[in-house]
C-alpha cells in the first residue's frame, strides 16, 4: 500500500471522526436550546404568576376598600325644575316632570324633548321603550330613544300602564265601579279590550305585561267573610290562551294577603310583592309558582332587578338600623347586612351594586357586603348611575351632572 493510499485512508478516517464530532455538536446545541427555552418558560411563568398575584391583590384591595372621595372627570351644568325626576334609559338620562320630558346624554346634550301637562306623571320602561302616563288622568305617551312613537287619550282615568319591549301597552282604567283593561300598539291602535267587574272578580290592584306582550298578569283583591283574598291571574294572548276561557292560563289564590305590585323581570319571569310574601313565577306560556319568600318582619323597602331581590327591614332600638337581605331568584340568600342610615331611596345600580341615598348622602355596597363608597355632598343628590368600570359613576346633583372616578 502506498503512502498516498495510507494517507487517503487516514484522511477518510479523520473525515469520519470530524463528521461524528459535528453530530455531537448539534445534539449539544439542541439540548442547550431546549434548556434555554425551559429557563425562559419558567421565567415567563414566574413573571405571569407574580403579575396575577399583583392583579388579584389589587382586585381584593379595590373590592375591600371603602372610597370616601372622588375626582370629577367632567362636570356639566343643568337647569331643572324642582319636581324633575331622573332615570337611566338606554345609557342616557331621562328627565321628566309635570310639564314635559327631556332625554339627554351625560353632557346634557338634548336628544329629544316631549311637552305635556300632567298632574301625576308616572314612568314605566321595558328595554328600548317607555311610557309616561298621567296616573288619575287620561293621557299617555309611548316613546323610545328616538322620541315619540304614540300618544293615547283615554276616556276613563288611568290607574296603571305597562309597556312591552316592542312598545305595546296595557292600560288599566277605572270608572263607576268597573275596571277596564285595554291593549294598544305603539302607534295608539286599540288591540284588545275587556272589563273586570268588582262584584265578580274583585278590585284590581296591579297589572304586569310580559316583554313580548303575550302574557298579562292581574292582581285582584276581594273581601270574603270579612277577610282579604287576592287572586293573581295570568292571561295569554297567544295561541295557547285562545284555548282557555277568557284567555286565563293560570290563577293563584292567596288568603289573608294583599299583592299591590306585580312586575315582569324578563319575558318568562314575574314577581308579586305582597304584605307578607314575595312570590315569583316562571313559564313561557303558563306561568308556574317557583319561589316564595316569607316576610317575617315589618318591611321598609323592596328593590329588585333581573337577577336579585332585596328586602329592607328595621332593626335595633328605635328602629335605628336597617337590615338588608338580598336573594337570588332561586330564593338563596346571598347578602345579609346591617346599615345605620336614614335613606330616601335604595336600588340596584346597573352593575348590581346596592346604592343607598338620601338628600345629601350616598353609600354604595357590593354584593359581598363591602361598603365601596361613602360620601356626603354639599349639594342635593338626585340620582346615581354606575359607569363602565367599578371606579366610574355619574352623580346627578342639584344644578350639575358630574361624571367621576372614586378615590
Amino acid at each position: 500500500m502506498s503512502v498516498e493510499e495510507d494517507n487517503g485512508k487516514i484522511n477518510i478516517k479523520e473525515k469520519k471522526k470530524k463528521f461524528h464530532m459535528i453530530e455531537n455538536d448539534e445534539q449539544e446545541l439542541e439540548q442547550k436550546i431546549r434548556k434555554h427555552r425551559m429557563r425562559n418558560l419558567r421565567k415567563t411563568l414566574i413573571i405571569l404568576g407574580i403579575l396575577c398575584a399583583i392583579l388579584f391583590g389589587l382586585y381584593i384591595f379595590f373590592e375591600m376598600k371603602t372610597f370616601t372621595d372622588y375626582r370629577v372627570v367632567r362636570e356639566t351644568e343643568r337647569s331643572d325644575t324642582a319636581a324633575t325626576k331622573f332615570e337611566n334609559f338606554q345609557g342616557n338620562i331621562l328627565k321628566y316632570s309635570n310639564d314635559g320630558a327631556f332625554y339627554t346624554d351625560l353632557t346634557d346634550h338634548m336628544i329629544w324633548n316631549q311637552t305635556y301637562e300632567m298632574q301625576n306623571p308616572t314612568l314605566d320602561t321595558c328595554e328600548g321603550y317607555m311610557t309616561i302616563y298621567d296616573k288619575g288622568g287620561t293621557n299617555l305617551y309611548i316613546l323610545d330613544k328616538t322620541g315619540l312613537q304614540g300618544n293615547i287619550k283615554t276616556t276613563m282615568p288611568i290607574f296603571q300602564v305597562c309597556v312591552a319591549s316592542q312598545g305595546t301597552v296595557a292600560v288599566l282604567m277605572e270608572a263607576e265601579g268597573v275596571s277596564h283593561l285595554q291593549m294598544y300598539d305603539k302607534s295608539g291602535t286599540l288591540l284588545a279590550s275587556g272589563e273586570l267587574h268588582q262584584e265578580n272578580s274583585g278590585y284590581p290592584l296591579a297589572i304586569a305585561l310580559s316583554y313580548d306582550a303575550k302574557k298579562l298578569a292581574v292582581s285582584m283583591l276581594a273581601i270574603n267573610e270579612g277577610k282579604a283574598e287576592t287572586t293573581i291571574a295570568f292571561y295569554n294572548f297567544g295561541s295557547v290562551g285562545q284555548n282557555e276561557i277568557d284567555n286565563i292560563v293560570a290563577s293563584y289564590i292567596y288568603k289573608d294577603q294583599i299583592f299591590p305590585e306585580l312586575e315582569f323581570l324578563s319575558n318568562n319571569r314575574m314577581i308579586a310583592l305582597g304584605d307578607s310574601e314575595i312570590v315569583s313565577y316562571e313559564g313561557t306560556q303558563k306561568p308556574k309558582l317557583v319561589q316564595t319568600i316569607e316576610l317575617k318582619k315589618e318591611i321598609k323597602s323592596v328593590f329588585y332587578n333581573e337577577e336579585y331581590i332585596g328586602i329592607v327591614s328595621n332593626k335595633g332600638e328605635n328602629n335605628s338600623t336597617r337590615h338588608i337581605e338580598v336573594y337570588d331568584w332561586k330564593g338563596k340568600s346571598i347578602l345579609s347586612k346591617n346599615v345605620k342610615m336614614d335613606y330616601t331611596n335604595i336600588e340596584f345600580l346597573e352593575n348590581n351594586e346596592i346604592c343607598i341615598t338620601n338628600d345629601t348622602e350616598c353609600r354604595i355596597y357590593s354584593l359581598y357586603g363591602v361598603e365601596r363608597f361613602h360620601y356626603t355632598f354639599e349639594k342635593e343628590l338626585y340620582k346615581v348611575f354606575s359607569g363602565v368600570t367599578q371606579m366610574d359613576y355619574t352623580f346627578i346633583l342639584d344644578g350639575t351632572t358630574e361624571k367621576v372616578k372614586i378615590k
